[in-house]
């Protein structure tokens, strides 16, 4: 599967391909966005092009992974000139690891369904339909726009009003909407998702507002990935050591959506068919630390691979001192 990474150093950007353990500079590429306009435009496959245009400068991988080189990494995918024009957005109850974390977090008795799980079972009921149809919609909520997306290494913020923020490991897909309206999809990426679950454990009226967090996605964007039956690990680093750790696995096989019903009721709305517009569509989780009753704590990283997406997504946590900050709003009179 062929991976690229987004680059920027100082003000200038550039998009590599990955060939461990070296990249591959695409002259004339400052982003992933132009790339897959130009294939867009000029009706070329994305794999070819990339292949193509893989001629420049060989950069060294490890110490642009590790922070110690001028050039950075950026998330895998941006809308590098209007942030606001990128949609970050998700599907949740797609795995039964998860629609069981929140069975617990919002089961009044055990022996009741939440709509948490009644809603998993409307995905297993019909989340995977026939070739032409439609099947149930899954959940979907709103993380924010491009400005929330993070790079790895950069730090995921529990803001001074937040109760908690845990790691939500997942794929995502990225898609560009082409200038007839249709969207195309670009690849997929790792993704840390990162919630607020004690805010939305008092309530689940609250999952929206617990969404609305920055999120890190990356490194690498994988063009055409397998995404059937994905196994992964994620684990939680306390000054230095390993905290906590899972297996995970994600994809078709290991979800109660398939994914071509999840871009359905994804783009069905007009709105998200806006042309020129990036989405970022995180894909839902097998498991959280959160469910297994791990508190992060500040200074704690991070880490989730999936197997055949390229090097680990790590991501520090920063917990912002909590207070409350009263926003003003003026009245225009």
């Amino acid at each position: 599967m062929i991976r690229v990474v987004q680059l920027q150093n100082g003000n200038a950007r550039a998009v590599a391909l990955v060939a461990e353990p070296r990249l591959r500079l695409l002259p004339g590429m400052a982003s992933v966005l132009s790339l897959a306009q130009e294939a867009v435009a000029t009706g070329t496959a994305l794999t070819a092009l990339i292949a193509q245009k893989a001629t420049g400068e060989w950069l060294d991988y490890d110490p642009i992974y590790e922070g110690r080189s001028e050039w950075r990494l950026r998330p895998a995918m941006d809308h590098p000139e209007e942030p606001a024009r990128c949609l970050v957005s998700g599907t949740g109850l797609t795995h039964l690891g998860s629609a069981e974390n929140r069975q617990r977090m919002h089961a009044a008795k055990e022996a009741e369904l939440t709509d948490s799980m009644k809603m998993f079972r409307l995905g297993v009921a019909g989340g995977k339909p026939a070739p032409g149809c439609a099947g149930n919609a899954p959940e979907w909520f709103y993380k924010g726009g491009g400005a929330i997306l993070r790079a790895h290494g950069e730090p995921l913020v529990v803001p001074a009003y937040g109760e908690d923020g845990g790691e939500e490991a997942e794929i995502a897909g990225v898609y560009f909407v082409d200038a007839a309206g249709r969207p195309h999809r670009i690849g997929m990426a790792v993704g840390n998702e990162f919630s607020d679950h004690q805010f939305e454990r008092r309530n689940y009226l609250n999952l929206a507002g617990s969404k609305i967090r920055t999120c890190a996605l990356g490194p690498e964007l994988v063009i055409a990935p397998e995404f059937q039956s994905v196994p992964g690990r994620v684990a939680i680093e306390r000054a230095g050591r390993e905290l906590w750790s899972k297996a995970i696995a994600t994809g078709e096989q290991e979800m109660c959506h398939s994914l071509r019903n999840v871009e359905q009721h994804h783009f069905k709305f007009a709105t998200h068919r806006r042309p020129g517009d990036v989405h970022v569509h995180f894909f839902g989780a097998h498991s959280l630390s959160f469910g297994d009753g791990v508190q992060l704590a500040d200074g704690d990283t991070m880490k989730i691979s999936f197997a055949g997406f390229g090097r680990a997504l790590c991501n520090p946590l920063r917990v912002e001192p909590r207070e409350t900050i009263l926003i003003p709003v003026e009245p225009l009179t």
